[in-house]
């Protein structure tokens, strides 16, 4: 069988990453000191990356990280924001996700925390979890507009059921009565099932009386405050010393991880 008749047939068989190596190969002449089953587990090698690089870029399409490119191998600890390494360094794994601890990041205005929310984010894709980016004011947008279509209970399936929800922008806005039984609902299906990361100008203490009615607060802040991180930031604003610097393209943390 000719080596193009080869390739042929591995692209009808979907199996591109291989086909492209052996392709390259071929042409190369890389495969000449190679016995059969050495060149074959190279092929195959291939062929996972390429299938692993494409499921993150998917995953991270969907997610809609509001910093597309962060990632907490690249931030910054120059900035007196009281941002500790060695916290940060602790959660570069997949037990905060697997037993489903939230993330509460607070401080205020341009110091950082949609970066490192959208970078938990992308750690999260990184390994293989389904994630989802949401402005706290859009979220809610969206609940508006499911009740009037009728489609309530399928989008609060679909925030329940993406692995990493994140929510930015928290506490920006008064909360009614009925955005009040959103976020329970929210949190109440993601409880000891999927961990929330929650960015927001307000301390975590005050915002039990951001949420306002009391037994929902209760219920609320008991769930996400269970075995939760808590990461308080500080200082002046990292836009006045770098604006619109960001760490490193996600398409090239997809070949070194």
């Amino acid at each position: 069988m000719s080596p193009s008749e080869t390739i042929r047939k591995m692209n009808e068989m979907k199996l591109f990453g291989m086909a492209r190596s052996f392709e390259n190969r071929m042409r190369t002449g890389a495969r000449e000191d190679l016995a059969p089953e050495e060149l074959l587990a190279l092929l195959v090698d291939d062929e996972y990356l390429h299938r692993k690089n494409n499921r993150l870029e998917r995953l991270l399409q969907l997610a809609k990280l509001r910093v597309a490119q962060a990632c907490l191998e690249e931030i910054d600890y120059r900035h007196s924001r009281g941002l500790v390494k060695s916290r940060i360094l602790a959660l570069q794994n997949t037990e905060w996700i697997d037993s489903a601890r939230n993330i509460l990041i607070t401080g205020p205005t341009g110091i950082g925390k949609s970066y490192l929310a959208s970078a938990f984010g992308q750690w999260a894709c990184r390994e293989d979890y389904p994630a989802l980016y949401q402005r706290w004011p859009r979220l809610l947008e969206n609940l508006y507009a499911s009740r009037g279509a009728g489609t309530y209970l399928k989008h609060l399936g679909k925030l329940a059921r993406v692995k990493v929800l994140i929510i930015d922008d928290f506490g920006i806005q008064p909360m009614n009565e009925q955005q009040r039984k959103d976020l329970l609902e929210i949190v109440e299906d993601r409880y000891r099932t999927g961990p929330i990361v929650i960015t927001s100008q307000l301390p975590v203490r005050d915002w039990h009386e951001h949420i306002g009615e009391p037994t929902i607060a209760d219920a609320v802040m008991d769930r996400l405050l269970h075995g939760a991180h808590k990461l308080e930031l500080k200082g002046d604003s990292m836009r006045k010393e770098n604006p619109g610097k960001d760490c490193l393209k996600a398409a090239t943390m997809l070949q070194n991880h």
